[in-house]
């Protein structure tokens, strides 16, 4: 990421650019990204191609005006991270579902971020609800943050978890790296690694987290999967929802809008028209339509 781009990136979040990588940097640029970039999924009901590429994360997020999901808020995020001068490396994650079930292998993308004074941050701008700053990595008791009581915590016992959906690959690409081949190994049935961390809010895991370095084109073919099966949740619905400046969350689904206070308590309405769901997209996320997107379940 050249100057010119980090200096546009910088001013899509409203915020200057930093002299040194700090902890308070850290955190600014965390709270202002939840703010400012919408998490959606729009693309996926647009026919749009989803391309984990920085060249074409920064047209669509700081050229369009547009947000993603995890892959592409993580992914350019960390690159932003790193441009600035932190340490940054990818993580990737399975989000647990119901019942405890872990997701498929690169079902989420988080950041491992180190500062300048040595601290070590999760930081994750592409969950949709969740911290609104950075988790301190090391720090194994809760962490009061204004979207909840967060935890990181070394992963369960092996044997304690039901096995996971399986992932096709991806048309015309190579087993996708760390996919185990045989049915019944320890990776395939969800199984912890030693390295494997918990990330639990408010006590209930949100993701399992694998402490190993990755880079954004190994999570090309679940960002794949998660754009074209009928088994994704992202293929059901849509979403397109940020952090309000008061610390609530403006949230649209579809024609359903859901404003939520700081303290919880939520205004649900439907939109009737085509016209007043473009002008939440437009005054609400800075995201301009020319159609108002639908569900395209595939088949």
């Amino acid at each position: 990421m050249n100057p010119a781009q980090v200096d546009a990136y910088l001013r899509r979040l409203g915020v200057p650019c930093p002299a040194l990588p700090t902890v308070d940097v850290l955190r600014e640029l965390h709270l202002r990204h939840l703010q400012t970039v919408p998490f959606e999924n729009l693309s996926i009901h647009l026919g749009e191609e989803i391309v984990l590429e920085e060249k074409r994360l920064l047209d669509k997020v700081v050229g369009a005006g547009r947000g993603g999901f995890c892959y592409e808020l993580n992914g350019l995020f960390g690159a932003l991270l790193t441009a600035l001068g932190f340490d940054v490396a990818l993580l990737s994650a399975r989000v647990y579902g119901d019942g405890g079930r872990l997701g498929i292998p690169y079902d989420h993308l988080a950041l491992w971020v180190r500062t300048v004074d040595g601290s070590v941050w999760l930081a994750d701008v592409g969950f949709g609800t969740h911290s609104h700053y950075p988790l301190a990595f090391e720090e194994r008791g809760e962490q009061a943050d204004p979207g909840g009581e967060f935890r990181i915590a070394e992963s369960a016992t092996p044997g304690d978890q039901p096995d996971q959906p399986e992932m096709p690959n991806m048309p015309g690409t190579p087993d996708l790296p760390g996919t185990p081949k045989q049915p019944g190994t320890p990776d395939q049935r969800g199984l912890a690694d030693p390295t494997d961390l918990d990330v639990l809010r408010n006590g209930k895991p949100a993701y399992r987290l694998e402490t190993r370095p990755r880079v954004l084109g190994d999570f090309v073919a679940a960002a794949w999967w998660q754009a074209t099966s009928p088994a994704s949740h992202f293929t059901q619905s849509l979403v397109c929802s940020r952090l309000t400046d008061d610390g609530g969350r403006i949230t649209l689904s579809g024609r359903g809008l859901t404003v939520t206070a700081p303290d919880g308590t939520r205004d649900v309405r439907e939109l009737g028209t085509n016209e007043e769901v473009l002008a939440v997209y437009r005054e609400r996320f800075g995201i301009e339509l020319g159609e108002v997107p639908t569900v395209r379940t595939p088949a």
